[in-house]
């Protein structure tokens, strides 16, 4: 009888969702998790790296300025031959801040510059609208003084 119940699991258990199947070499604790993975292919190093590897980063000249810019660093003879690819993540990150700031600040001026511009211009009695009708008028003369001469 139990021959039976085992070959119907095997038969049914193709048809069962990996998540709620049984893993082989897998704790059970860990196969609730959405992704199973044995604990012996998470322990193995990519090929491509060697385990000597020395962690860091070669900066370009760029990076070098960003990193100066931003302040981590106070002269170009300061910045090791390798850097941490953190530290320039973070010097990038400082700068798009500070280049944010510096572009409300020039439009904060520019906002300011406009206000008075106007104001300038309320005080000649200067206008869109009587700008609009000037050119308009002028125009006009001009559409009439070539029309008029034909003898």
């Amino acid at each position: 009888m139990w021959g039976r119940a085992d070959r119907a699991v095997k038969l049914l258990g193709r048809n069962i969702p990996s998540i709620l199947r049984t893993t082989k070499g897998v704790d059970v604790k860990i196969s609730r998790r959405l992704c199973i993975k044995p604990q012996e292919e998470s322990q193995v190093q990519p090929r491509g790296r060697s385990p000597l590897r020395v962690p860091g980063y070669k900066p370009t000249d760029w990076e070098r300025r960003f990193l100066l810019w931003a302040g981590h660093f106070k002269k170009p003879e300061d910045i090791p031959e390798t850097v941490s690819i953190e530290t320039i993540r973070a010097a990038k990150t400082t700068l798009r801040v500070k280049f944010s700031y510096v572009m409300m600040a020039l439009t904060i001026v520019g906002c300011i510059v406009m206000v008075i511009k106007g104001k300038q211009a309320v005080k000649r009695h200067e206008s869109l609208t009587s700008i609009n009708l000037e050119k308009k008028a002028q125009w006009r003369e001009e559409v009439s003084q070539s029309a008029s001469p034909k003898p």
